[in-house]
């Protein structure tokens, strides 16, 4: 018993730790840029590969082999972490465990905007390698992912839609000149854009894609619908045939959200028919589950003996990203770098839709928690308070996430001529700080290519380097 108390400290310590502080190592390499040893950090874990994290491995290997420009290395990582999501399974045994202990014991399994967001580094990885047959494979996938979203939840008030992935998948088509396709992921990029993402995370349709949208309808002779978006945009298409190719570039600002934990107190409220509700006054929760009563023990475990107590919660903090706009110039000619995807705003807003059955679960997890400790202590008061503090030490939430992507995606299409051009970013802080960045790309008639920025430069968090 002595010996249990003299490493709870210790426990205590590593069940307070987040997901980011235990990773704080390559977390911290990954920040300030130095990828190549971030991914030493990665190489000198290969059990990661196959524990309970392994998902985010995966796309954590996949990450930082794509930002050292080793585009298959980065596709074989991103595949592994797709078929994961594609083959995960329940395990019910894990399931009931996390009831005992805590959602950790559990496989992560991923949220959904990031298991839409490795299909798009990998369309982009096989574009870098020239094979755009392979992107627009990734496009049919990202189609069936969101289609399963779509199936997945009913109300509209979920994310079950992604503007910035149909966006995407009519930039590859209309790359490789399949304008009907194009269209049509355009068209339902924009209709998200404005049913959803305006509501939902205050994101207007680009200015870009109003004009891919009538390129590609005026292409395929739509007159009408060509007609429809010039009085909607109020304005009218002009066809540009000037000789050259087109640059998508993509800028990938900032660091997405970190997930941490929080706690709310509650007060058991003791109903009738052994029902024990939860209730915190000051949000206006109120939580209420069956608890079964013996029949040779007329009180039941009515958790009498408790009365107060608190419990953790996941939430998100964020990584406000330094720069805030960027232009990119090419000969002479300025293009404004348009917000497309809020990956903060989207994975903030995923775990408030849920917030209700992630309560729950905390709730319904402790008071299982509280009816174990009561019957033990009734056995013996010393291993009741043992499980007690075993109990206290375990509980945390789940604060696992991707914390390798971007905070916010901005794009822009630009017009090069024939030959090599020379481009340069230029990326603000709305104030006193700014970057420039240089790039050369040599493009044929026609031709379409791809590049793609990343800016790691975030605000400095200190809370989240805390321990």
């Amino acid at each position: 018993m002595r010996r249990f108390y003299q490493v709870l400290p210790l426990c205590f310590l590593l069940s307070c730790a987040t997901y980011y502080q235990m990773n704080l190592i390559f977390n911290q390499e990954f920040e300030s840029g130095d990828m190549e040893a971030a991914e030493k950090t990665l190489e000198a874990n290969p059990k990661a590969a196959s524990s309970k994290e392994k998902f985010l491995y995966f796309l954590n290997r996949g990450t930082i082999a794509a930002m050292l420009n080793k585009p298959e290395e980065s596709n074989i990582y991103f595949e592994k972490a797709f078929i994961y999501g594609e083959d995960y399974r329940t395990n019910y045994f894990n399931e009931a465990g996390a009831y005992v202990i805590n959602p950790t014991v559990i496989e992560y399994k991923g949220e959904d905007h990031e298991h839409l967001l490795l299909l798009y580094y990998k369309a982009l990885n096989y574009i870098k390698l020239g094979d755009r047959e392979s992107a627009l494979v990734e496009c049919r996938r990202l189609n069936n992912r969101l289609l399963k979203l779509n199936d997945k939840y009913k109300s509209d008030s979920k994310y079950k839609r992604d503007a910035f992935i149909h966006n995407l998948m009519g930039l590859i088509y209309d790359a490789d000149r399949d304008y009907n396709n194009a269209f049509i992921a355009y068209r339902n990029s924009y209709n998200i854009y404005k049913e959803d993402y305006i509501r939902m995370f205050g994101v207007q349709p680009p200015n870009q894609l109003k004009q891919d949208l009538m390129r590609t309808a005026y292409l395929m002779g739509f007159q009408t619908e060509l007609a429809q978006y010039e009085r909607e945009f109020q304005t009218r298409y002009e066809p540009d045939n000037q000789e050259g190719g087109d640059l998508i570039f993509l800028w990938n600002n900032g660091l997405g959200p970190v997930k941490d934990e929080f706690s709310i107190n509650f007060t058991v409220v003791h109903g009738e028919a052994g029902m024990i509700t939860f209730v915190n006054e000051e949000r206006g929760y109120n939580f209420s589950f069956p608890i079964e009563q013996k029949e040779d023990d007329e009180e039941g475990a009515d958790l009498s003996d408790l009365e107060f107590y608190r419990v953790a919660i996941p939430k998100y903090n964020e990584r406000p990203p330094i720069f805030k706009q960027g232009t990119l110039t090419v000969d002479g000619r300025t293009y404004s770098l348009e917000a497309a995807e809020d990956i903060n705003k989207i994975a903030f807003y995923s775990l408030d839709q849920r917030m209700g059955l992630e309560l729950s679960k905390s709730l319904l997890r402790l008071a299982l928690k509280k009816l174990a400790e009561k019957e033990l202590r009734e056995e013996s008061e010393g291993w009741g308070a043992v499980l007690g503090a075993f109990n206290a030490y375990t509980e945390k939430a789940d604060t696992r996430n991707w914390q390798t992507i971007p905070h916010t995606i901005y794009y822009t299409r630009a017009h090069l001529p024939v030959g090599v051009s020379q481009a340069i970013l230029n990326v603000n802080s709305g104030r006193e700080i700014a970057q420039s960045h240089e790039f050369t790309f040599h493009i044929q008639n026609g031709q379409t290519i791809f590049h793609s920025f990343y800016s790691l430069e975030s605000i400095p968090q200190r809370r989240l380097n805390q321990y």
